[in-house]
């Protein structure tokens, strides 16, 4: 005697004995698995020393970012430095007692900016600090496995403003194969691919004259 035939509801409470399922599943993980090396790699670049530009942005996460910013500052890379995505306790007397530096001469040349919490804040924040002062040029500071993600909503909330990678190698990235190492990788080259989406779904509007 046959057995009757499943359900409907059977059968889609059994997506796994589906094949077409199985091969999509699998064509993802090997499409993002070929791109997470693709990852690795372009985030394990030896820094390069930028060029000259109008501003330099400092995205906050680490003091190694601080640091870079106000070196390129220094060596004037830039007229002046956008640190963005600071918390509220932090003023330019407090960030002048960590660095050394005469007070005076941040006033003059840093802005910090409280409002960004997100990569995607930052964006909105250095693009409405550009167009107040003019630039057409920045010089984009973050960490190595960040700046992908960075230079994407950067490039969206500015298309008409040059950009310029100093990117820093966080203690984080040091160990490259350690399994928290790649872990923070995959997750970042995740948030990566999000934005991407996100970014051909929505693509800019085109800049006015």
């Amino acid at each position: 005697m046959t057995a009757p035939p499943a359900s409907d509801e059977g059968r889609w409470r059994r997506p796994w004995r589906r094949p077409w399922l199985i091969a999509v599943a699998a064509t993802a993980s090997a499409f993002w698995l070929v791109g997470f090396f693709w990852f690795i790699a372009a985030t394990s670049i030896p820094p390069v020393d930028p060029p000259v530009a109008d501003g330099i942005v400092v995205l906050t996460g680490g003091a190694e970012r601080i640091a870079e910013g106000l070196r390129l500052l220094a060596a004037h890379k830039g007229r002046a430095l956008l640190v963005s995505g600071v918390g509220s306790k932090l003023d330019l007397a407090l960030l002048a007692r960590h660095t050394g530096l005469d007070p005076a001469v941040l006033a003059g040349h840093v802005t910090l900016g409280h409002a960004a919490l997100t990569t995607r804040g930052n964006a909105a924040e250095a693009a409405l600090w550009a167009r107040q002062n003019g630039f057409h040029a920045l010089i984009l500071v973050t960490a190595t496995y960040h700046m992908p993600r960075a230079r994407a909503e950067f490039a969206r909330a500015m298309p008409d403003v040059t950009l310029y990678a100093a990117a820093v190698v966080p203690p984080a990235m040091h160990g490259l194969w350690r399994w928290p190492t790649l872990k923070l990788l995959a997750v970042e080259y995740s948030k990566y691919l999000v934005v991407r989406a996100r970014l051909m779904a929505w693509p800019p509007a085109p800049v006015t004259p």
